[in-house]
């Protein structure tokens, strides 16, 4: 035994040293090897991870860029988002913004931010009040148009009635001339075309100068030369190559204007008509609970700044009885040189020919359903192209809703309750106002059986940017001023007061 142990020691010995190099590379190179292949792999993998990281933050970070727009809302303005959600769950709805608003607010820059229409039919959800989701709906692209049923409740529809009636209603009835009737319409003074050019030529220098046309265009009701005629006058007058016109050149370009149905055959030349009873509702401090709420759901819809929906007109509230109705028209105006927006006048150009009004958005709340007609219609909604001379065919205005309000491309019934959210214009691409969007005509069609009640909520906005910018520094100072004075007086008893006087 001991013998055969010391033979198979020394043969076992006899091979190590055979190969005394190959057993040990063996065994120490194929673990290298493994190891090696691992971390490679491992790298690899990491690497692509990480990519795919980075890839997703700069994805996250440009959503969030061009859905808010650059400096949508600087730190400190408090205006409340409405959550949206294309399926089933509903984001957490922010806190509602206080009726309180900071002076600071209004000095703020921001951008303004649009929903997306995605397509006609496309349901989105919102979170505007914390007790119930709403859901919005888009009706056109062409306005993007919104509705939302259920938008106010029962109780809040009937106390903004009440209020309405409350304060008086006052009667709007605009109507276009009858051929019996032209006489009785003209001014009381009859001036022939070398009175009026001697009462624009304010230095009698026998040459009118733009400056002086422009200054008869303060007054924006009662007066005989119409906003249309000193527009049709200035225009001929920059395109005389001296920038003046003598007596002659007057003529001709006051005759087109007393006239301008020569000049535009086959245009549109009906004027608004309307007839109805409405009123005006200030919805800022110190008025009605429901008025505030109101406003702070358009806050909310909208997802504009809390500023410029404090800033914007009051909520015009209309009362359709039987027959009334109002024709199609824009609730805004087109950007002219020699327009001004009536909201930022106090900014604006003095010398401006006249003062319009400039709405972003319109938001129409239905306070009442009506039993037939008075539907609110839109002639041209997703036309695929908009062509003025189109909207008369065949002789019939479709802007006439008292004849052609069936020709409509979409009427929309009155239900108590429902919003509805359109843009009145354009984006120009950099997050601010841009042209008239000319899909948004729209219309009210007769009232046949019942009583429609309606309330626009408008916010204004000035295509200048600047202009709006500074006017939005006016109010505050505006607002630091009062808040000075009321501070200053605040501690003065009845007896001190009577004493500094």
């Amino acid at each position: 035994m001991e013998e055969d142990l010391m033979q198979q020691e020394e043969s076992s010995d006899s091979g190590n040293s055979s190969s005394p190099f190959n057993s040990p590379l063996r065994s120490t190179r194929l673990p290298i090897q493994r190891s090696s292949v691992c971390s490679r792999a491992y790298f690899v993998v990491v690497m692509v991870f990480f990519h795919v990281y980075i890839l997703n933050v700069i994805a996250l970070l440009l959503y969030v860029h061009y859905n808010n727009g650059p400096g949508d809302l600087v730190s400190g303005d408090r205006a409340s988002s409405a959550s949206v959600s294309d399926g089933g769950s509903t984001l957490t709805h922010p806190a509602a913004p206080s009726q309180e608003l900071h002076v600071e607010d209004y000095s703020q820059s921001f951008s303004l931010p649009r929903i997306e229409g995605i397509r006609v039919g496309h349901v989105q959800h919102l979170s505007l009040v914390s007790d119930r989701t709403h859901k919005m709906k888009t009706l056109s692209l062409k306005p993007l148009l919104f509705e939302i049923p259920g938008f106010l409740s029962e109780e809040e529809c009937r106390v903004v009635v009440q209020l309405a009636q409350l304060k008086g209603l006052t009667g709007s009835q605009t109507t276009a001339p009858s051929q019996g009737q032209e006489e009785s319409n003209q001014p009381l003074l009859s001036l022939s075309t070398e009175e009026v050019f001697s009462l624009l030529d304010l230095n009698q220098d026998s040459l009118l100068q733009k400056q002086e046309i422009v200054s008869h265009s303060r007054s924006r009701d009662g007066t005989w030369l119409s906003p249309e005629n000193l527009r049709q006058i200035l225009t001929g007058l920059e395109a005389c190559p001296t920038g003046m016109l003598n007596l002659e050149e007057f003529r001709r370009v006051y005759d087109v204007s007393q006239h301008p149905g020569q000049e535009q055959s086959g245009k549109l030349q009906t004027q608004f008509k309307q007839r109805n009873k409405h009123t005006w509702l200030y919805q800022g401090s110190g008025s009605h609970q429901v008025l505030h709420t109101l406003k702070d759901r358009v806050t909310s819809l909208t997802r504009l700044p809390s500023a410029l929906v404090e800033l914007s007109e009051p909520l015009q509230v209309i009362r359709y009885e039987h027959g009334d109705f109002s024709n199609a028209h824009h609730d805004s105006s087109p950007s002219r040189s020699e327009t001004t927006c009536a909201h930022t006048r106090l900014a604006g150009n003095t010398s401006a020919l006249t003062e319009v009004s400039c709405r972003y958005l319109t938001v129409l709340f239905y306070l009442s359903s009506v039993e037939e007609g008075g539907e609110t219609s839109f002639p041209v909604a997703d036309n695929r192209t908009y062509d003025e001379q189109a909207l008369v065919q065949d002789g019939v205005d479709l802007t006439d809703t008292q004849e052609t309000c069936g020709s409509g491309n979409l009427r929309l019934k009155p239900t108590a309750g429902t919003a509805l959210l359109w843009y009145n214009h354009l984006s120009d691409g950099r997050g601010w106002m841009g042209e008239l969007d000319e899909y948004s005509l729209h219309g009210d069609c007769p009232v046949k059986r019942g009583v429609k009640w309606v309330a626009n909520s408008w916010v204004n906005v000035d295509p200048d940017h600047q202009k709006q910018a500074r006017y939005q520094r006016l109010v505050a100072q505006r607002h630091q001023a009062k808040s000075g004075m009321e501070e200053h007086y605040q501690p003065l008893s009845h007896s001190d007061l009577h004493q500094d006087l």
